[in-house]
């Protein structure tokens, strides 16, 4: 036996305006300081645009981070052989190149999980295989 849920006296109902007839949006304090701003926009740009130019390095550093995407340190692709064997014995190989600093950490650590999806794939494989053996085995004929 379930009982209602009431709801709790002054609360509304989800989807509903706890003050329907409150403030409309955008007319707050915000909202008037960025349409002062926005008004001025032009202005404001071409002051810090000359603070820049005079060598105000803040102005520059202000200027160029809002008009120029931020660059990606980009990792060189490097030639890696790993060795025939186990997933264990590739592992410890990858680490190897890390460590001798053949191999870039990053590189190394993407590469480490590509070998640990790799062994769940292969342990699922497995598992097929030796579910399958036993069903033809338990098989009536």
């Amino acid at each position: 036996m379930t009982a209602a849920k009431k709801r709790p006296p002054g609360r509304w109902k989800a989807g509903e305006s706890g003050n329907p007839a409150g403030r409309k949006p955008g007319t707050g304090e915000v909202a008037r300081l960025r349409a002062a701003i926005a008004d001025r926009v032009p202005e404001l740009l071409s002051k810090l645009m000359a603070q820049a130019l005079a060598g105000d390095t803040a102005a520059a550093r202000l200027l160029l981070e809002r008009a120029i995407a931020p660059l990606k340190a980009a990792e060189q692709p490097q030639a890696l052989t790993l060795p025939d064997g186990t997933l264990t014995d590739q592992g410890r190989a990858v680490l190897a190149s890390v460590a001798a600093g053949e191999l870039a950490p990053g590189q190394g650590a993407a590469l480490l999980g590509a070998i640990g999806t790799l062994a769940r794939v292969a342990e699922v494989d497995e598992l097929t295989a030796r579910i399958t053996a036993l069903e033809e085995k338990n098989a009536k004929p």
